[in-house]
């Protein structure tokens, strides 16, 4: 009876818990900054949903094309052991490096909490971003193939139950770094200027990847090479070495294995095209809603963690409770019907998407198009103004506004009026910007001030844009909630701030007002994605007063409605993503298993491509057609797929692998039967 080949712990290798713990400070490392990545390139680089949208994908397809790489450099190099270690290094590098590109303060010479060079902080981040890609990318087909390398024949049940453990470790990872790094992000730090911090929310994940790297890797690493030391483990030889004459049959047989699952991963791409959306469409989806959900809120970053919820609860109900029910009715639910039912399930989460998307589009203000201008009047005087439009006149009563936004087109803005009774008219004399809201702020019939207003869509991360109009004569200073609109100008509008729900306290200072006066006050509740004008008006007794009008109502449709379709995509991913794991290993050939593991994460990288192509081709009006789009897409990939899957025959790689090893065996006896007859020979 030959010995185990490494000590166990409840049946299972000892080196499993190393690796599942490392795979999940290395998922929490990843999520936690991929949660974040798609508001900070809007929100502090400063690029627009489209840009920062792509440049995501783009991000997320690079980490799944890097397994090929690292897959090359594991098999044909340095090993799975150091390929880990070395791009782990690597990969940590640039979690420090992109959390460095989020300090405001680095390049913020004049301290006004704008950076002066912002070029710096993007190519900062697109170094950190490159280095993260080739780190998690490379150790992706290592890690869960080196998991499946610690069984032994003959413990197949435990393999299958460690991927679906491996699974349990990447989405608990996942949950906890979603839900941590958005209540890091909206934290306020810096040395100069107080800005959503986040340095810490990039820097925790960096933190916990070196402590991966240094506590779990190493400390394995180093663990398993004494461990395999002996001559009872002789080192493995490199796939390669199978080209050899003698070795050629071996070799065809092994590459028809790989090249027969690779030809069934070519529609698998469309999947991830739907799956990774999580992270950009529906996050942004998620900033149109409101986040209230009985007693607590959520912040629409923090949607993603359904998922990981999901993930933790859905994997063990259906590795113990829906596989075993299925096997007891009778019915051959093999790895590639699972995977079929896992995309249609998935395009059924994008058709429910697009109901969602269309609740959300009937509650959304219209924004001015690009030809169109929108204007509102703001009255802040103590006379009854009438403006006059082309074709629309409004009476505007003291200290009140129009009840909407009036949208016109450029060219028939001809001309605005203004009068009062007994008054003479006066012409509004601007040159409106094309595709933007402006206030007319008026306080006398002859006396206007035009205002771009600067939000052309609802406030970013479910926020709430504050500004305030001030009515007295000499400039006023306000601080809310750790934020300071500065030396707001008489009869002016400062510029938007942005606020999370809840009450927000501010104060009001100016040389006008008399010393008696109050200086601190509360804002109405602030609930999601709304905005306000606060106007400081001046009361009888000469202190300041405020009287809040409304510019963007708060969203409406709640992010629980998203629950639906983050629920069938999750099942979706179980049946799909767990099982082309465990799939994809169990039919690669033992050399040749990160390759073909590499080979399943491209799947993942090509999908992210999908979504740049069709997102950037498409330029939908309307966000519901391009979930539809891609949900018919995957339904005709489905159908390609399970069409494909029929022809396909289930191998045994190690019983194949051990017939040659016979044959082999029966060579080499012969070799040797032989050599006393030539021995004998000669000695005649």
């Amino acid at each position: 009876m030959g010995m185990s080949k490494s000590r166990t712990c409840i049946g299972y290798p000892l080196s499993i818990f190393f690796i599942v713990v490392n795979e999940f400070c290395e998922r929490f490392s990843y999520y936690g900054m991929r949660a974040l990545l798609v508001l900070y390139f809007r929100n502090f680089i400063g690029w627009d949903d489209n840009l920062s949208t792509a440049i995501y994908h783009t991000f997320v397809a690079l980490c799944y094309l890097t397994p090929i790489l690292g897959a090359l450099i594991a098999d044909s190099w340095l090993g799975k052991f150091k390929t880990i270690i070395w791009l782990s290094i690597v990969y940590t590098i640039g979690q420090g490096v992109i959390s460095i590109s989020s300090i405001n303060d680095l390049t913020d010479h004049d301290h006004d909490g704008v950076p002066n060079k912002m070029p710096v902080h993007v190519a900062l981040s697109m170094i950190g971003l490159i280095l993260i890609a080739l780190g998690t990318g490379g150790i992706k087909p290592c890690v869960s193939a080196f998991g499946g390398d610690q069984f032994e024949e003959g413990q197949e049940k435990q393999r299958n139950r460690f991927f679906s453990i491996f699974y349990l470790a990447i989405n608990a990872g996942s949950l906890l770094s979603t839900i941590i790094t958005p209540i890091l992000r909206v934290q306020q730090c810096g040395i100069y200027s107080q800005q959503a911090c986040y340095p810490l929310a990039f820097g925790v994940p960096a933190a916990l990847m070196a402590v991966s790297l240094n506590n779990v890797v190493c400390t394995f690493a180093i663990k398993n090479r004494f461990r395999h030391r002996s001559k009872e483990f002789p080192k493995r030889k490199h796939w390669l070495d199978w080209a050899k004459e003698k070795y050629d049959e071996r070799l065809i047989t092994q590459i028809k294995m790989v090249v027969r699952v690779m030809f069934l991963f070519i529609p698998l791409p469309m999947f991830w095209a739907l799956f990774d959306q999580q992270g950009s469409r529906w996050t942004l989806q998620a900033t149109t809603m409101s986040g209230k959900i009985g007693a607590i809120e959520i912040q629409p970053d923090q949607m993603q963690t359904v998922n990981a919820i999901l993930i933790v609860i859905m994997v063990p109900i259906f590795d113990a409770v829906i596989y075993p029910l299925i096997a007891k009715c009778g019915l051959n639910f093999t790895s590639l019907k699972r995977m079929t039912v896992g995309m249609f399930l998935a395009a059924m989460a994008f058709v429910v998407a697009a109901v969602v998307q269309v609740q959300i589009d009937k509650t959304l203000p219209v924004f001015p198009k690009a030809h169109q201008v929108q204007i509102k009047v703001l009255n802040i005087g103590n006379d009854n103004i009438i403006v006059s439009f082309p074709g629309e006149t409004v009476t505007v009563d003291q200290m009140s506004q129009t009840d909407t936004y009036m949208t016109f087109d450029v060219d028939q803005l001809t001309s605005i009026n203004m009068s009062s009774s007994g008054s003479q008219v006066t012409a509004v004399a601007h040159n409106f910007e094309q595709g933007h809201r402006h206030t007319l702020l008026v306080w006398t019939p002859s006396d206007y001030r035009v205002i771009k207003d600067g939000l052309n869509k609802k406030p970013d991360k479910g926020e709430n844009g504050i500004r305030f109009v001030n009515t007295f004569n000499n400039a006023v200073n306000i601080t809310m909630s750790g934020k300071v609109y500065e030396d707001v100008a008489s009869h002016n509008a400062s510029e938007y701030q942005f606020f999370s729900s809840g009450v927000k306290t501010f104060s009001i200072s100016s040389t006008e007002f008399p010393q008696a006066c109050p200086h601190d006050f509360q804002s109405s509740y602030l609930e999601f994605g709304s905005a306000y004008t606060y106007m400081i008006e001046r009361q009888s007794d000469g202190c300041p007063g405020i009287k809040h009008f409304e510019d963007i109502s708060p969203n409406t449709v709640n992010m629980a409605l998203q629950i639906p379709q983050y629920f069938l995509l999750t099942c979706g991913e179980v049946v799909f993503s767990v099982t082309g794991l465990e799939f994809s290993y169990s039919q690669a050939p033992s050399n040749m298993k990160s390759v073909l593991q590499a080979g399943w994460l491209l799947t993942v990288a090509v999908g992210n491509i999908i979504v740049l192509i069709v997102a950037g081709a498409g330029r939908f009006s309307e966000q519901w057609a391009e979930y539809v789009l891609f949900a018919a897409l995957l339904l005709v990939v489905c159908i390609i797929f399970s069409i494909m899957a029929r022809f396909y025959t289930y191998v045994n790689p190690a019983e194949i692998e051990a017939q040659f090893d016979e044959e082999e065996k029966k060579k080499n006896a012969g070799k040797n039967d032989l050599h006393p007859m030539l021995e004998s020979q000669t000695k005649m």
